[in-house]
């Protein structure tokens, strides 16, 4: 169980400072589409990379999923889920470093990638709006990440199959959320960001939660499941 949590933190902190990085550090010369490849290409590098230790859930919501698909047990959807959270601020307190070695970069001008909505938030989305955003996106997410995962899948295939469908949450949602489907991603920035960021932090727990557990429940119940 060591090696798994351990390989869930480092997992975490890849995706974290990968895509949180690319806001963060390249943001103005990737755009966007940059981004999104960076958080879709860092959770395709971490399941192959420490997904045969893990299964590189990353994310609470997926562990969740997993949890009420009969997947894991209690026990170690809690050791995952704190896993997660460790590796998600670790990965920020690293990019605060490296970005802080800019003479121009500010924390509470630049941020760390922080999730978000509303009045100063990129596409200034409502509150009603980020919350189903992150709950219908967190649905199909972890229910691809069930299916792709799921006995008789190719399963050479499930990381690649992942890490493109987060790409292409992202370029669906940067604009209204930033993008979370994970309540361990968001926890790392918030957290050190404080403020605004800190006080949003329960829309991008919640509602990804409630995604990843509907998931779950409907892959258990055969609905999303292959038969056999």
């Amino acid at each position: 169980m060591t090696r798994k949590l351990i390989a869930e933190a480092i997992g975490t902190f890849i995706l974290v400072f990968f895509g949180c990085g690319a806001a963060v550090l390249m943001g103005a010369q990737i755009g966007m589409t940059g981004i999104a490849l960076a958080f879709g290409l860092a959770i395709v590098a971490a399941a192959y990379g420490l997904g045969p230790i893990s299964g590189a859930h990353l994310n609470p919501a997926v562990s969740l999923g997993m949890l009420l698909a009969g997947r894991m047990r209690a026990g170690e959807f809690l050791g995952y889920a704190a896993a997660q959270v460790a590796g998600a601020v670790a990965a920020a307190v690293v990019l605060l470093a490296v970005a802080s070695g800019k003479a121009d970069y500010t924390l509470a001008a630049n941020g760390l990638g922080q999730n978000g909505y509303g009045p100063g938030y990129l596409g200034e989305y409502s509150l009603g709006a980020a919350l189903l955003f992150e709950f219908v996106m967190t649905f199909l997410f972890v229910t691809v990440i069930l299916g792709a995962t799921q006995a008789g899948a190719p399963g050479a295939m499930a990381g690649l199959a992942i890490g493109l469908t987060l790409a292409a949450i992202h370029l669906v949602g940067i604009t209204v959320t930033g993008v979370s489907v994970n309540p361990a991603r968001s926890a790392g920035p918030a957290l050190l960001a404080g403020g605004t960021a800190l006080a949003q932090l329960w829309v991008f727990v919640v509602a990804p939660l409630a995604g990843g557990a509907l998931a779950g429940v409907l892959h258990a119940a055969g609905v999303t499941r292959a038969e056999g």
